[in-house]
């Protein structure tokens, strides 16, 4: 595990440096977007404009020499003037964007940039969802071409007048309701405050932001942060920008710091407390800063058996956002304060982790053994697969039984192994499937493991009854468990990257592949997991009492080496040694113990095989008996041979 840990903490630096906060919107963060091509004469071109306050219609038309907008669409901007144009090119193809959210109206015109409106701030009330009205036809051969709203044409026909509708709303509410549906919602805000033109508080429902100036003589400073009304003060966390933080160019550069109260901007594997902190500068990527940021959380008490931990936002090579914890340094100040020193800008907050049971103590060193232990029963149970099918009879379903368990066992073996690779490649879908794989092997290994019980049963109490066909054990052992992961898998967010924190050092995860920490996974875990394991444990040890109960007075028993090879045998066909999980949190030896029998089960139930194999050559055969105890002795016997 430690070479791909390794792998990834040197990726995370480079991928850091593409997690950019544009200055620039996307496309897709336009309200509205009309474009087309304006097809005007080889004259002199002038843009006209007429723009009002209000929220009725914005018209878009183009004739011989001028190209129109007009209409009531803005918060504040009123404009009312002719402009000439220097476009060359006939015809001249252009954009129309409106962003209502900062009151901002820009035209694109043969790659050059207009600004119209500028910014005004971020608007309460804006007039946005603007809709295609009516429009009018070109008369002749002037006009716009092959009109179109965000990339969906309007019309192919050459019109002379395009019209659209808007609605008034209040924009910070809506604005803040798309950025909690967006993947990228908290750059979205931040973003919006760092073109919005404001200095000093901006208020938004989601989030309340900062804005300063570093000019020439920025030296640093502590910033008080805003809060909403209902936030008491002595509860918002402060901050501290160092003079290193002001790039060197331009003279004058903006730094925006934003408070959420609210974490659900925020979705990852790890769970953080709900106060998050965003720094960014304008036009610049922060990184491996010789003064650190510092942020004081205040939050309420870390209990003794809790662990707070900085944590940062973060992107994956996948683009999968996360949580890491590279990149600051935690000093525990006292039970309600903890500061992060950080050598980058992105977004802070605080991981609390309950500490880990004594089972996580030693994390590196359990995993060590299970990998090698799976490892070992994987080489056995490929051994053990041959011996078998050798060794197979056309009546006998002993061994066609143990086959099955033994490829179950060879699969979830093989899967665990491959997991925590698989979880360091950073490729989502291929986790998914692998976790969905590794669960259907652990079902299916118990699920044999429950007939194995099953046809033990009817070999011993049921002598005379005919024993089920073999596609009955197929469709229990292989059929029954891809029911429950095909019904998981389809509801979703029930497989992928899971990450184990060990209690030492909680900046080395184990990251596997399995089943997340959703909701809908920890009810299927405790469900189908926890209730199939108890159910086979609980058969498998009165049946284990049954067998040797029944047979304990058998010449072969009495002799102590067989009986422990034939007892330790049945206890991992019947999946007895799985109940030292429910005891595991009594004593760490208890937790190796665990880890050590049952990643060993296959080389174990090779070991017995071959045991016994031994054992029998050297016994004397024992002949059919034609009463129903020696019919009962002979199937026993066939039993404990297989």
């Amino acid at each position: 595990m430690d070479p791909d840990i390794r792998s990834i903490r040197r990726i995370l630096p480079l991928v850091f440096l593409t997690f950019i906060w544009g200055p620039v919107a996307t496309e897709n963060d336009r309200d509205f977007k009309m474009c087309g091509t304006w097809k005007h004469g080889n004259v002199s071109q002038q843009l006209s404009l007429d723009l009002k306050t209000g929220c009725d219609k914005v018209i878009i038309s183009a004739n011989k020499s001028t190209l129109s907008i007009q209409g009531r669409i803005t918060a504040q901007c009123t404009k009312s003037e002719v402009r000439p144009l220097n476009s060359s090119q006939v015809p001249s193809h252009f954009c129309v964007f409106w962003e209502p959210i900062l009151d901002s109206l820009v035209l694109e015109l043969d790659n050059v940039t207009i600004t119209l409106c500028d910014s005004y701030g971020i608007q309460t009330n804006c007039c946005t969802d603007l809709s295609s009205g009516s429009q009018s036809k070109s008369q002749d051969k002037y006009g716009i071409a092959n009109g179109s709203i965000h990339g969906d044409l309007i019309s192919g026909n050459l019109m002379s007048v395009y019209e659209f509708r808007g609605d008034t709303i209040n924009c910070k509410e809506e604005f803040c309701d798309k950025a909690t549906h967006e993947s990228r919602g908290a750059n979205m805000i931040e973003d919006a405050v760092m073109r919005s033109k404001s200095v000093g508080s901006v208020d938004l429902p989601c989030a309340q932001s900062v804005v300063l100036e570093m000019k020439e003589d920025f030296e640093g400073v502590n910033v008080t942060l805003p809060a909403p009304k209902s936030v008491p003060k002595n509860t918002i966390p402060q901050l501290y920008l160092p003079a290193c933080l002001k790039p060197s160019k331009p003279q004058t550069a903006k730094v925006v710091c934003t408070y959420y109260k609210n974490s659900n901007l925020f979705q990852g594997p790890l769970k953080v407390l709900d106060d998050v902190v965003g720094i960014s500068v304008e036009n610049e990527i922060i990184t491996n800063l010789p003064e650190p940021v510092k942020i004081k959380f205040l939050h309420s008490d870390i209990l003794e058996n809790q662990t707070a931990k900085c944590v940062s936002w973060d992107t994956r090579r996948d683009k999968k956002i996360k949580w890491r914890l590279e990149g600051c340094q935690t000093v525990h100040i006292s039970s309600k304060e903890t500061e992060c020193f950080c050598n980058h800008l992105t977004y802070f907050a605080i991981l609390v982790q309950v500490n880990p049971t004594r089972k996580l103590q030693h994390l590196k060193a359990l995993t060590f053994i299970t990998a090698v232990g799976c490892a070992v029963s994987l080489v056995s149970c490929a051994v053990l697969f041959v011996s078998l099918c050798r060794k197979r009879r056309a009546k006998d379903q002993s061994s066609l039984v143990h086959r099955g368990l033994v490829v179950a066992l060879f699969f979830l073996c093989l899967f665990f192994i491959l997991t925590g690779s698989i979880a360091n490649l950073g490729q989502e879908t291929l986790c998914q499937f692998v976790g969905a794989l590794l669960h259907y092997s652990l079902l299916s290994t118990l699920c044999w493991m429950a007939v194995e019980v099953f046809h033990t049963f009817w070999m011993i109490f049921l002598v005379f009854s005919p024993s089920p066909k073999p596609l009955i054990w197929y469709l229990l052992g292989f059929g029954l468990p891809a029911l429950p992961v095909i019904v998981l898998a389809s509801i979703g967010n029930v497989y992928g990257e899971r990450m184990v924190m060990p209690s030492d050092d909680v900046s080395k995860p184990y990251r596997m592949c399995w089943m997340t920490e959703s909701h809908n996974a920890l009810l299927a875990h405790f469900v189908i997991n926890v209730g199939l394991l108890v159910a086979v444990i609980s058969s498998g040890c009165v049946m284990l009492f049954l067998v040797v109960r029944k047979i304990h007075n058998r010449d072969e028993w009495r002799r102590n080496h067989v009986a422990f090879l034939s007892i330790w045998g049945l206890s991992c066909l019947f999946g007895t040694t799985w109940m030292l999980i429910f005891i595991e949190h009594l004593s760490e030896s208890v937790v190796f113990f665990f880890c050590i029998i049952n990643s060993l089960q296959g080389f174990f139930l090779m070991l017995r095989f071959y045991a016994l194999e031994q054992i029998r050559k050297k016994s004397k055969l024992i002949t059919d008996g034609s009463s129903t105890g020696s019919t009962r002795q002979h199937m026993l016997q066939v039993q404990e041979n297989s």
